[in-house]
């Protein structure tokens, strides 16, 4: 088994990481379900104690809860974890502003991250998520200019079609601006599109591959059943984890009925199982 204290280099960068990032997506119950201060601090203190210096959030992470919660926490031993937050989100209803990719937004993001953090940098800063709006030159010279003045020291992306992260990392390797070291993706036994381009770009670029929903959301624990899908097509934040928007997408039936498939064909003989695998389940 890996350990956490067995660090890596995160992508073409000389920052050491551990293998594992502890993802506090779920910390504070903000958004009416995830961990309180108590077990948060129990999560993140079994991850430190065992060599982990990798931990990631966002901004808008439990609307701002997560941030606050993590900043508390690190700040005894700020020099010892890396730090990873995103950007992208909007955080106020009724400004079209205080979301996208654009210098604006991203500005005032790392500045209300800073303050929630209660830090004086950022080790890793994401765009969270394309905003198919901004200018690439935009953004990578916006992400230069935040390395520049020393608020982040490194950038990376998140949920982005490959062609446009390679047209993004071409123009910075091309006018000497900071480039992408890192690329979170959603990976997993029931998603691995990401196989076809996402990670051989990586590869090629120079980036570190950080996957999330490893488990599918659950899905790939065995905890869920058919019973458990739900056609849920709202898009604001969910009373129940169970609606929460990623969770859903993982537990889309094409997923579900891979596991169930999967579970049925390990335990019986080819022969009996092989009919399984039919469009009915989406071919395999």
């Amino acid at each position: 088994m890996t350990s956490l204290d067995h660090y890596r280099l995160l992508g073409r960068s000389g920052l050491r990481v551990s293998p594992i990032a502890l993802g506090t997506m779920t910390f504070g119950p903000d958004w009416g379900w995830g961990a309180d201060a108590g077990e948060a601090r129990r999560i993140f203190d079994l991850y430190v104690d065992r060599g982990g210096n990798f931990v990631d959030t966002a901004v808008n992470y439990t609307d701002g809860a997560s941030e606050r919660i993590v900043g508390e926490f690190i700040k005894d031993k700020r020099d010892h974890i890396v730090l990873a937050t995103k950007f992208t989100m909007a955080r106020e209803p009724g400004n079209p502003n205080s979301g996208g990719n654009h210098r604006l937004n991203m500005l005032r993001s790392v500045e209300q991250s800073l303050r929630q953090l209660n830090t004086d940098r950022i080790d890793l800063l994401y765009l969270h998520g394309w905003d198919m709006t901004t200018q690439c030159d935009e953004v990578m010279r916006g992400l230069d200019d935040l390395v520049r003045s020393g608020k982040i020291h490194y950038v990376g992306i998140c949920n982005t079609p490959a062609w446009r992260i390679s047209q993004m990392q071409t123009i910075a390797d091309l006018r000497g601006w900071s480039a992408f070291v890192a690329l979170q993706i959603e990976y997993s036994l029931v998603e691995r599109t990401v196989e076809h381009e996402l990670i051989p770009m990586a590869e090629a670029l120079g980036m570190g591959v950080l996957p999330w929903s490893p488990l599918g959301g659950g899905v790939l624990t065995g905890k869920y059943a058919r019973s458990d899908i739900a056609d849920s097509r709202e898009a604001s934040i969910s009373p129940t984890r169970k609606g929460k928007g990623e969770i859903m997408r993982a537990l889309a039936t094409r997923a579900l009925a891979w596991c169930l498939c999967a579970a049925m064909f390990t335990a019986s003989s080819l022969t009996t199982a092989a009919p399984l695998w039919s469009d009915e389940y989406g071919g395999r």
